[in-house]
């Protein structure tokens, strides 16, 4: 894997990216590539540094692989959000089964890249994952009888606040920016999770379940073939 990238001295200000592997080639290679890009960039060798490092300072984005030895990378995924649920985490690893993919992104992480890959599609995916943390969120949106604070990460459908999950909470928060419109399961899969599952992936129909369970079977309407809608009023 080579990158065309000619190196730069990033600038003070551009995105801080910690890139955490026990591979050298891997480790070096991203390094350059993305510093190459005018990113800032550090790295760790090894789980129990990256958990230490990615807890201890600000990062715009962790890239992490999973196959490591000591602390491996879904400790160290978990680690992360436990103490920083909102760090942008990207998984980038040897591991290409589904049960690989969907398990980080169900714990949190926002994408998930094969080795061996391309620069230019981790150049792209880093870009994505940075607009998407850098967008402005309301504190609160509110449709028909429901409402959600993006900051508590509560949704009340009329019977008082009720704690939303991670992915129940980002789910339903896309649902209701397109209030009054069906969200296909496509769709939500790259806007929650940021990745394309198999087609035959249920994660969607698990997570609407979970929130009819929370705020009452009429939350979310099943639009038969086309995919789920929250209602405008």
């Amino acid at each position: 894997m080579e990158s065309s990238t000619q190196t730069q001295t990033p600038a003070p200000t551009a995105p801080r990216i910690l890139v955490i592997d026990d591979e050298p080639r891997i480790l070096n290679f991203v390094q350059r590539g993305l510093r190459g890009e005018g990113f800032r960039v550090e790295v760790a060798d090894d789980g129990t540094q990256g958990l230490r490092r990615a807890v201890g300072e600000p990062f715009d984005l962790v890239i992490l692989d999973l196959l490591m030895p000591g602390l491996d990378g879904t400790a160290v995924l978990r680690g992360i959000l436990a103490r920083k649920p909102a760090q942008a985490v990207m998984v980038l690893s040897a591991l290409t089964g589904t049960g690989s993919k969907v398990k980080a992104l169900e714990l949190g992480a926002e994408d998930y890249l094969a080795k061996p890959f391309a620069f230019d599609e981790l150049l792209a995916r880093v870009h994505a994952r940075l607009r998407s943390a850098a967008r402005v969120t309301p504190t609160r949106l509110a449709t028909g009888k429901m409402s959600l604070d993006v900051i508590r990460r509560e949704a009340d459908a009329g019977s008082g606040p009720v704690a939303l999950a991670e992915r129940e909470f980002l789910l339903l928060r896309e649902l209701m920016r397109n209030a009054g419109r069906t969200v296909s399961k496509e769709r939500l899969l790259s806007a929650v999770w940021g990745y394309h599952f198999e087609p035959e992936s249920n994660v969607v129909d698990v997570y609407v379940r979970r929130l009819r369970a929370k705020l009452g079977a009429d939350s979310v309407i099943t639009v038969r073939g086309e995919g789920y809608r929250v209602d405008a009023a």
